[in-house]
């Protein structure tokens, strides 16, 4: 330890940046909590959300397990940190390493999954200049229909809405602001992440302009459901700042909305798998479509950077793809 800095564990790290050293020998390369660390600060930095960063750790804290398990004879022990308390034994990295953990992914994973969890070690390597370990994801062909297991119909979503109000109704606290949350996802398509921006200020502008990760767009609100929600901080008695709040002034943990949606499954009788913040965003979308049928402005709506990235809404249920393959056949049958 120097001036009061953490040593790093090698001596070709800039301590504070871990500016790796290209030229050095793969076997040198070991995941230490002390470079976890660094690339904390720097995803941080970057104002990477706070989900994005435990989702990053956990996918390298997995595949630290892993090499850990599956190579720990090679295992040597690194001292770090302050006064070097911690000690542990370290597998060195390697291509071919990375590439076996690929494999394992692809034989334990959906694919969706293991691409995912390949992006975040290899965002690690890319952070720490370990290029060489960097791997491709696997390639894997675009539906085209849509997937319906979790789709959630609008018979569902009312459903939904009305178990939170008997919540309400027998004495539990927090129906009708859970139902108005629900509301405000599925009526805006806004994120969960998005939430804290509806404030009382912006039902009476019927806008809200939301600033995350370097990017800002303007959020525009149904009158009714602004009616709604200003009846709700009326009632709550909240005069300014964001609405949904906990019973301290705090905003709601997004952890906490999520259980108490799933908590509706078995009032509502629709599925848990269906029962999640995002797929209020997803119903948003795919009836905007239906109704409107321009994947541009949607995109706009979105707030998508690419318009790939709405294009899954475009796409029909795998039942009314074979309802048209069906009549298809139909057709072309000489019989």
């Amino acid at each position: 330890m120097a001036n009061g800095q953490i040593t790093c564990v090698r001596t070709d790290f800039t301590c504070g940046n871990c500016e790796a050293d290209r030229t050095g020998a793969c076997t040198d390369w070991r995941i230490t909590d002390h470079l976890l660390h660094c690339f904390r600060e720097g995803m941080e930095e970057k104002e990477k959300s706070s989900s994005t960063i435990r989702k990053y750790l956990r996918d390298l804290a997995h595949f630290r397990s892993w090499l850990k398990s599956t190579y720990s004879k090679d295992a040597v022990y690194v001292t770090e940190g302050v006064q070097g308390e911690s000690v542990r034994g370290e597998p060195f990295l390697n291509k071919e390493r990375v590439r076996q953990y690929k494999q394992y992914l692809r034989d334990n994973y959906k694919l969706s999954t293991a691409n995912s969890m390949i992006s975040s070690i290899n965002s690690f390597f890319k952070y720490m200049g370990w290029h060489d370990c960097c791997v491709t994801t696997f390639k894997v062909q675009r539906d085209t229909f849509r997937r319906s297991e979790k789709d959630l119909s609008l018979q569902e979503y009312q459903r939904i809405l009305q178990a939170a109000a008997g919540r309400q109704g027998r004495g539990k606290q927090g129906g009708r602001q859970l139902a108005l949350i629900m509301e405000t996802l599925a009526g805006t398509g806004i994120r969960i992440s998005e939430l804290p921006f509806i404030t009382v200020a912006s039902l009476h502008t019927r806008r809200t302009a939301v600033s995350l990760k370097g990017k800002s767009r303007m959020i525009l609100l149904p009158g009714q459901l602004c009616k709604k929600l200003l009846a709700y901080c009326r009632e709550r008695a909240i005069t300014e700042g964001s609405i949904f709040i906990t019973r301290t002034g705090r905003p709601l943990d997004r952890t906490n909305i999520l259980h108490r949606m799933k908590a509706l499954s078995a009032l509502s009788g629709v599925s848990r798998e269906k029962i999640f913040p995002h797929n209020l965003r997803h119903l948003f979308a795919v009836t905007y479509y239906e109704k409107e049928k321009d994947i541009v402005r949607l995109a706009d709506i979105l707030g998508h950077s690419n318009i790939n990235t709405t294009r899954i809404y475009t796409l029909v249920s795998c039942e009314t793809q074979l309802d048209i393959l069906d009549r298809i056949c139909g057709m072309l049958d000489p019989v």
